[in-house]
C-alpha cells in the first residue's frame, strides 16, 4: 500500500500511533533518548504527566490500567530508567494489568559495545513482559504499536516493552496510520454453559470466586444479578474487592491475606467452585491449599480468557476460554432457578459471617489512635465512587477487611505485593478520573518507596487524601521476625521525617493525628484544602493487625 501522508519524523509517526489507538494520557520521566517522541506530544492532544522516578511513572500507567481496561502508557529513557521502570512492569504481569512501556535506546550502530546505558531489554524484560521488541525500521512503528495493543489486552492481559533506537526516531518516513485496536474477544460455547447449568442444578454446596482482568462496570453487574437469582455465594480474590458488590446479599468476604476462617472452610467444603476471571495464584489458594494440585477435590469450573492459564495448574472439569464480560453477558441466557436452591441457608450463613468479620466497630487495639474507628468514620464520609489505593504491608489490612467496596473501578492494590505502589496509583487514577475522590493508604515504610511523586500531584492539582500509618518499622517483616526469630530485630526499624512538614515543603496540606479524636476533623480539613494532602497517623507499634500484637506473637513463638 503506498501511503499519501506527509513524511514525518520517527518520533511523530509513534505519538500518531498513540492518538489513533486512542491514547489520552502518557507517564513519563524525560530522557535525551526519546527527545523526539517528546517534541511530538508538544502539539498532540495527550495529556503528560511528568513523573519524578520511573517506578512511579509505570505504576501510574498501571493504575490507568485498571481503571479502563485500556493501555496504561508509560515512557523512560534507557538504561537506570528502564530498570527503575521494572517494578511496575512486574506489577502488570502479576496483576493481569495491560500496560505499555516504550524505552530509550542507544543509536543502532553501537549495540553490542556496552555503550552508555545500553542494556538488552529483550533479556532484562523477556521474563515480565508478554512482548518485547525493539523498533530497528521508522516505517514498521505503526505496525508495532498497533500489535502492542492488541497483545496488551487480548487474551490474558500485560504489559508490553518497545525500545526506540535514538537514531531511528529522528529519521523520516511516509506510512499510513493503523487502525485502532480491538480486543479479541471469545463467547462460551452454548454446550458449555449447559454444562455449568447441570453442575451447578447438582451441587449441594457451591462457591464462586471472581478476580482477574477483563472486566468492565456492566460485567460486574450482570453477575452480580446472576449471583442474586440463584442465592449464589460469591467471593472476591486478593484485592479485587471492586469486582463484586460488598453490600449485595451473596457476598461472602475476599479470599486472600487473612482470610474470615469461615470463608476458608467454607471454600474447602464446597462441592463446586466456580473461578471466573482469576488465576487462583499462592495467595488467593493459601500457598497454592485451597484446591488439590493437579485434580481438587472440588468440582470446578474456571473461566478464563487466556487458555494457557486453563489447566495450567488446576484441572477443571469445564474449562471455558472467554473473558468475564462475554461470560457475564452470556450469563443473561442462563436458566432460572427452579425453587430455592438448597444452598440458600448456607449462603445467607455466610453472609451474616462476612458482615460479622467487616465490622470494625468491636476492635481494640492499644494506643491513642483506633484504626476500626477510623475505618468507620471513612464508611460514613467517603461518597461510594471513591477510589481506595494501598501498597504493600499490613496497615492495607484495614483497609482490605473493613471498607466495603460496592462500585467497580474504585481500587487500586498490587496483587504482587509491590510497596510504594499506593501513592503514583493515586496520582494516576486522580489524573485519569479527576472528579472522583481518591485515598492513599500507605504504611511509613511504603510511602516513602514512592513519596517523590507528592510533588507530581502537586505539580498537577491533584488533591489526593493520603493517609500515613507510621509505626515506625517495616511492620509485616517484623511480624514475620517476630515469629520465626522472636525477640530477635534486625533491619526492620525505621526513624521518620516529619510527614507534616514533607507535605508542606511540596505545597500539599499536612496533618499529624495521633488521637481517635483527631481524624474526622483532620480529614475534613484536608479535603476542604483543595491541595493533596498527608495525614501523619502515628498507631502504636503494637497494633500490627486488627486481631493480635507484636506481643501476642513474641510470646506465641517463644511458647512453641
Amino acid at each position: 500500500m503506498i501511503s499519501t501522508s506527509p513524511a514525518r519524523l520517527g518520533g511523530h509517526i509513534l505519538v500518531d500511533q498513540l492518538a489513533a489507538q486512542g491514547v489520552k494520557h502518557v507517564f513519563c520521566v524525560p530522557g535525551e533518548s526519546y527527545l523526539a517522541v517528546l517534541d511530538g506530544l508538544h502539539d498532540a492532544n495527550i495529556d503528560v504527566t511528568v513523573c519524578r522516578q520511573e517506578g512511579g511513572a509505570a505504576m501510574m500507567a498501571d493504575a490507568h490500567g485498571k481503571l479502563t481496561g485500556e493501555p496504561g502508557v508509560v515512557m523512560v529513557t534507557r538504561g537506570p530508567g528502564a530498570s527503575n521502570a521494572l517494578a511496575g512492569v512486574h506489577i502488570a504481569k502479576q496483576d493481569s494489568t495491560p500496560l505499555i512501556l516504550f524505552v530509550g535506546q542507544i543509536e543502532r550502530g553501537m549495540r553490542e559495545r556496552e555503550a552508555f546505558q545500553e542494556m538488552d531489554y529483550r533479556a532484562v524484560f523477556g521474563t515480565q513482559a508478554k512482548w518485547v521488541t525493539e523498533i530497528d525500521q521508522v516505517e514498521r512503528i505503526p505496525e508495532i504499536i498497533s500489535r502492542a495493543f492488541h497483545v496488551a489486552t487480548s487474551g490474558r492481559p500485560g504489559p508490553v516493552v518497545i525500545a526506540l533506537p535514538e537514531d531511528m526516531l529522528t529519521e523520516t518516513a511516509q506510512v499510513p496510520d493503523a487502525p485502532r485496536y480491538e480486543v479479541v474477544e471469545t463467547d462460551p460455547a452454548p454446550g458449555q454453559l449447559t454444562e455449568l447449568a447441570r453442575l451447578l442444578a447438582s451441587a449441594k454446596a457451591p462457591v464462586a470466586i471472581v478476580g482477574g482482568t477483563r472486566w468492565n462496570a456492566q460485567a460486574a453487574a450482570q453477575f452480580a444479578e446472576f449471583a442474586k437469582r440463584h442465592d449464589l455465594p460469591v467471593g472476591v480474590s486478593f484485592r479485587r474487592q471492586m469486582l463484586f458488590p460488598a453490600d449485595h446479599p451473596s457476598f461472602i468476604g475476599d479470599v486472600g491475606l487473612g482470610i474470615n476462617p469461615a470463608l476458608l472452610e467454607r471454600i474447602k467444603s464446597a462441592d463446586l467452585v466456580l473461578l471466573v476471571g482469576g488465576r487462583l495464584s499462592e495467595v488467593p489458594s493459601q500457598a497454592y491449599t485451597l484446591l488439590d494440585i493437579p485434580v481438587p477435590r472440588q468440582k470446578l469450573v474456571h473461566v478464563h480468557p487466556d487458555s494457557g492459564e486453563l489447566n495450567r495448574v488446576y484441572r477443571a472439569n469445564l474449562a471455558i476460554n472467554t473473558s468475564p464480560i462475554a461470560f457475564c453477558a452470556a450469563l443473561a441466557q442462563f436458566p432460572a432457578p427452579v425453587g430455592r436452591p438448597a444452598w440458600a441457608d448456607g449462603t445467607a450463613a455466610m453472609r451474616a459471617s462476612y458482615l460479622k468479620w467487616s465490622d470494625p466497630a468491636p476492635i481494640r487495639t492499644p494506643g491513642k489512635l483506633q484504626l476500626g474507628q477510623v475505618m468507620q468514620h471513612l464508611e460514613t464520609v467517603l461518597p461510594p465512587d471513591a477510589i481506595m489505593t494501598n501498597g504493600a504491608g499490613n496497615y492495607a489490612t484495614w483497609l482490605h477487611r473493613f471498607h466495603r467496596f460496592t462500585r467497580y473501578a474504585t481500587q487500586l492494590a498490587p496483587t504482587s505485593g509491590s510497596m510504594g505502589y499506593g501513592l503514583p496509583a493515586a496520582v494516576g487514577a486522580k489524573r485519569v478520573m479527576p472528579g472522583r475522590t481518591v485515598v492513599c493508604f500507605a504504611g511509613d515504610g511504603c510511602f516513602m518507596m514512592h513519596g517523590q511523586e507528592f510533588a507530581t500531584a502537586v505539580q498537577y492539582g491533584l488533591p489526593i487524601i493520603v493517609l500515613l500509618i507510621d509505626n515506625g518499622m517495616y511492620g509485616t517483616i517484623r511480624m514475620h521476625q517476630e515469629r520465626h526469630y522472636p525477640g530477635r530485630v534486625s533491619a526492620t526499624g525505621l526513624q521518620n521525617p516529619d510527614f507534616v512538614a514533607y507535605a508542606q515543603a511540596f505545597g500539599g496540606h499536612g496533618e499529624r493525628v495521633e488521637t481517635t479524636e483527631q481524624f474526622a476533623p483532620a480529614l475534613e480539613r484536608a479535603l476542604a484544602s483543595g491541595k493533596p494532602a498527608i495525614l501523619h497517623c502515628l498507631i502504636d507499634p503494637e497494633v500490627i493487625s486488627p486481631s493480635t500484637t507484636l506481643e501476642k506473637i513474641r510470646a506465641a513463638a517463644l511458647k512453641g
